[in-house]
This record gives C-alpha cells, structure tokens and sequence, in this order.
C-alpha cells in the first residue's frame, strides 16, 4: 500500500545539533588566533543560540558573534564563507539512517526529501551525507520558489514522485512545517520526535529511524488503509 517516502532533511535524517556543534567547534579550533580571547565553550555555545536551530541565516549570527566578542582579524563575510566552505564535511547523520534507506529501497518505496534552505547549501549537504543515490525527488525551497508549511511544495514532490497523497508517508521533526502541512495534504504523517518542539499531532510518533519499517510492514495497518480508500 505505502509507495512512497519522504523525508525532511534537518532534524529528521540530518543530526543537526551534533553537525553545529562539531562544524562550530571545528572552526574555532583552525581560526584559534582570532578567538583566543574567547573560550570555546562560549563561543560554540553563543553560536548554537543565535543560530536558533538554522532559523536565523548565519551571516546575522556571525555579524552579532564579531560585535560581541569583539572579534578582529576576521571579517563576518569570511567566517560566512568558511561555514559554507566547511559545514558539509561535517555533517553527522542519524544512527542508521543509510541502512534504512537501503532497507526501503530494497522495498521498490519511492524516496523523497523536501527541506527548506538554500540551493547550493542544502545539495552539498545530501550529496556529501552520502544519502542523494537514494532519493528519486529532493526539493529545496531555495530552488522551488516555495518552502514548508506551504502545501503546495509537498503536493509537488507527490506529483514528481507520481504518488497519491494517501499512500505516502512524511517523516518530519517539526510540528507545524511538516507534520501538519503533511497531514493537510493527505499524507501519512510521522513525527520524528524532538523535545524542543514539545509534542505533535501525527499518525505515528517515532524515536528512532528504524521504527519505520515496522510501520510500513504493519499488515493490520495496511487493511485499514486499503478499507478507508475502498481498495
């Protein structure tokens, strides 16, 4: 019944707070001339709070990180560009994320990302994760002209995927740009959890990425969708 499978990026197959924190990190370590006033606690952890989660872009973060450590030497710009040099080649999946994708392939499943963020960015990202052979349809925001919570770019990634709503799943960790607009769109929705965004109103609610599989193997799952499309 379930032909397809799309994914949010950050937070969902992306580890994104572990990523920052190992990218930030990082970058203090090899431009340690210019922070050796600070302690690298404090600026990988200013860093994580202004970041808000990769809702503030970073040339703000870094405009804000420079004025208040008083940092010189370095511009906001080149710091910018270092992180969009640098921040992919230290992206951390989750656990098993490649071995489920596998396992889903190996399904004949149709898979999917939709995620917000820039192009370029964004595609580095899923190319050097190691997770891009295993997509069909990766659409970023930058390039759609449109981003989550707007249904229209899940009904596009349905239509590129050549899906029904109703037999697609969404996998997502945040309550209201995925989660929601999925289920609006007639999807299957599941909540990655994540405390930060406290609870959600999904199908399924998972921990861990591997809970999927039995969800989609769940025959007793499968008849009460097939009854409810009239199959």
């Amino acid at each position: 019944m379930i032909e397809a499978v799309i994914f949010d990026l950050d937070g969902t197959l992306l580890h994104r707070e572990a990523s920052i924190k190992r990218f930030v990190t990082n970058q203090y370590e090899r431009f340690y001339p210019y922070f050796s006033h600070i302690p690298k606690k404090c600026y990988v952890n200013r860093f994580i709070t202004l970041d808000k989660r990769g809702h503030v872009w970073k040339d703000k973060v870094y405009q804000q990180m420079v004025k208040e450590f008083n940092v010189t030497g370095i511009t906001p710009k080149q710091l910018l560009t270092d992180y969009l040099v640098q921040f992919k080649t230290n992206c951390i999946l989750f656990p098993e994320v490649l071995k489920l994708l596998e396992a889903l392939q190996e399904r004949s499943l149709k898979l999917g990302i939709i995620t917000n963020g820039q192009g370029p960015f964004q595609m580095d990202v899923i190319r050097k994760t190691g997770i891009f052979p295993f997509m069909d349809e990766v659409l970023v925001s930058e390039y759609e002209g449109i981003k989550k919570p707007d249904l229209e770019i899940f009904r596009s990634a349905l239509d590129r995927l050549q899906v029904a709503a109703a037999r697609s799943i969404f996998v997502g960790d945040h309550p209201q740009n995925d989660v929601h607009p999925a289920k609006k769109s007639g999807m299957i929705s599941i909540w990655k959890r994540d405390a930060y965004w406290g609870s959600a109103n999904a199908d399924f609610i998972i921990d861990d990425m591997m809970e999927l599989l039995p969800i989609i193997e769940d025959e007793s799952f499968h008849i009460g969708m097939c009854k409810e499309l009239s199959c």
